[in-house]
Formats: structure tokens, sequence, C-alpha cells
């Protein structure tokens, strides 16, 4: 059994994403004690509504939150549009924030930023957005390794796979760091 389960969500649509495939090398990077389970379900969220925030919201909303509290730590691989963070993941990031009851989903909970753009800055304007946006969360976010995959189309080969060695030394990196806040966390007594 794994001694950590990661929820990796990624903040693209699109089929053939970058940032799908960054989850993917994650996944086949973790640690021999860590399961990342992959969140297919973003398209079906909803719109946040806080009239909608009650004690019974949408039910994809409700399994987000689920997975969110029941994984130790979240992985997000967000792609850069617009300068900023992709409307779905921000509005899904919305959901798990909020709950009409209970703690919110995202409160304490340990997160990693991984991120693949084609352009020569990467995702690094993204993450920064996320940052903040975990700040309000109160959720404990992984500070370095940063993983800014710049010139996605170079370190990817046709099939999606991540062939970068660098990158996927890095990808690993990050992921035993995430294990050793979620550690950290644990030890302290401040399990979300």
């Amino acid at each position: 059994m794994a001694t950590y389960s990661i929820l990796a969500i990624s903040g693209s649509l699109r089929a053939a994403s970058y940032n799908s495939a960054l989850v993917r090398a994650a996944v086949e990077l973790a640690p021999a004690d860590m399961r990342i389970d992959t969140y297919r379900d973003l398209e079906q969220i909803p719109p946040y509504n806080g009239d909608r925030d009650t004690e019974s919201p949408p039910a994809p909303v409700l399994a987000l939150r689920e997975r969110i509290r029941a994984a130790d730590g979240v992985l997000i691989a967000t792609p850069e549009y617009n300068y900023g963070i992709p409307g779905v993941l921000k509005n899904a990031l919305d959901w798990a924030a909020r709950t009409a009851i209970g703690v919110p989903a995202l409160r304490h909970k340990p997160v990693a930023i991984i991120g693949a753009a084609p352009g020569n800055f990467g995702s690094v304007r993204a993450q920064l957005a996320l940052r903040q946006t975990f700040l309000w969360t109160d959720s404990r976010v992984v500070v370095k390794p940063e993983v800014i995959v710049f010139r996605a189309r170079e370190r990817f080969d046709d099939a999606g796979n991540l062939t970068d060695e660098s990158t996927r030394a890095l990808v690993a990196e990050l992921l035993v760091a995430l294990a050793r806040l979620i550690a950290l966390q644990r030890t302290a007594g401040d399990a979300p």
C-alpha cells in the first residue's frame, strides 16, 4: 500500500495536452511509496455559483471535493492561457476552496504545481497565479523545485511521452518534495 496518495489534476481539456502528458510522466516517475490518481472530470464541473454551493452541491463538485479530501496531496499541471490560469481549472479550484458545510477541501492540503506551454516562458505566470490562489485557500504549496516546462514541443515525443531527461529529473524531485511536505505535516499534526 502506498504511503502517499496524490490526486493529479491537469488544467487542460485538450486530448494532446502537454500538461496531461506531464501528469502521465508524474505517475511514471512517482516514488515507490506514492500513488498518483488522475482526475479526469474537469469538464464536468459547472461554473461556480454561490447559490448552488449548498449542503447538496452539484454531484461533480461533491465528487471533486471528496477526492481532494481523500488524497494526502494534490498535483496541479497547468497550461498558461492569456498569462493566467485556464478558466476551467480556476473554476474547479473555486469550488474546492469553498463549502457550505465542513472544512474546505483545499485547506491545509499539500499541493505541488507543474506546467508546460509552447512558449519561452512556459507556464511561469499561470503558476504564479496559482500560488496566489493557494495563499487564500491556506494550502501548503511545495516551493522548490519549480517545474516550468518551456518550449514543450521540444520535450515530448509525438506520442506525448516526456523525453527530456532534465525535466524528468525535476518532476521526480518535485514529487519527493511533495512527499516530504506531507510527512512534515503529519509529524506536526497539521493534517488537512
